[in-house]
């Protein structure tokens, strides 16, 4: 991935972040037949681990030790050069877009093994559901559809050999052009750009 230094971001804790934020991620493989992607939520299980699943007619479930780049996708926005007080004065500015991103590089491992999928699955669940009212349970199914669901897939653990990010975030400006660009995003108001601005501006403070 093309990073820049002012944009490269290399803090443990702020890539972790991001993918527990964003679990939803592109795995990426080459394959035979050439690049595969598919699209699963993880688990960040440690620091260097990530869990998930596939159905067993995933061609994944079929490439146990393969090389993968796994892409976790945070906020994003188009960057309009109006909120530039920069643009005002001299008019050299440019639309842009801003983003964060992770990219894990590591290796494929597939577990077909119910117990360890059940444990994941409750794990995975849980946290998803955690904010709902009454939070829906693994065990709340029906115990025969639940080990019917479980023979339908399997596990995925990818072991994290190299990760990157790419953070974005109009750090290549003035203070006051990156005000400008958290309120113009809080002003706009579209999806996720409340996100957005409050990445910027905890990166501007140093705490991201």
């Amino acid at each position: 991935m093309y990073t820049p230094k002012t944009f490269r971001e290399t803090n443990p804790e702020v890539l972790h972040g991001l993918m527990r934020a964003y679990p939803f991620a592109t795995v990426v493989v080459h394959a035979a037949s050439g690049f595969v992607a598919n699209h699963l939520p993880f688990e960040v299980a440690g620091d260097a681990l990530l869990h998930g699943h596939v159905a067993r007619g995933n061609e994944l479930a079929q490439m146990d030790g393969a090389e993968v780049l796994v892409i976790f996708q945070g906020p994003d926005g188009y960057i309009s050069p109006n909120w530039y007080p920069s643009k005002h004065e001299t008019g050299r500015e440019v639309p842009t877009w801003n983003y964060a991103v992770v990219h894990v590089h590591g290796r494929l491992q597939v577990i077909d093994d119910a117990a360890w999928m059940r444990q994941f699955l409750e794990t995975l669940t849980d946290r998803h559901e955690a904010m709902q009212p009454k939070p829906w349970h693994v065990s709340d199914a029906p115990a025969d559809h639940v080990e019917k669901s479980l023979k339908a897939i399997v596990g995925i653990a990818i072991t994290i050999e190299r990760i990157e990010g790419k953070f974005k975030l109009s750090q290549n400006h003035p203070a006051r052009n990156q005000i400008g660009v958290v309120e113009g995003l809080r002003e706009r108001n579209g999806d996720g750009d409340s996100e957005l601005a409050q990445l910027m501006a905890l990166t501007r403070e140093g705490k991201s």
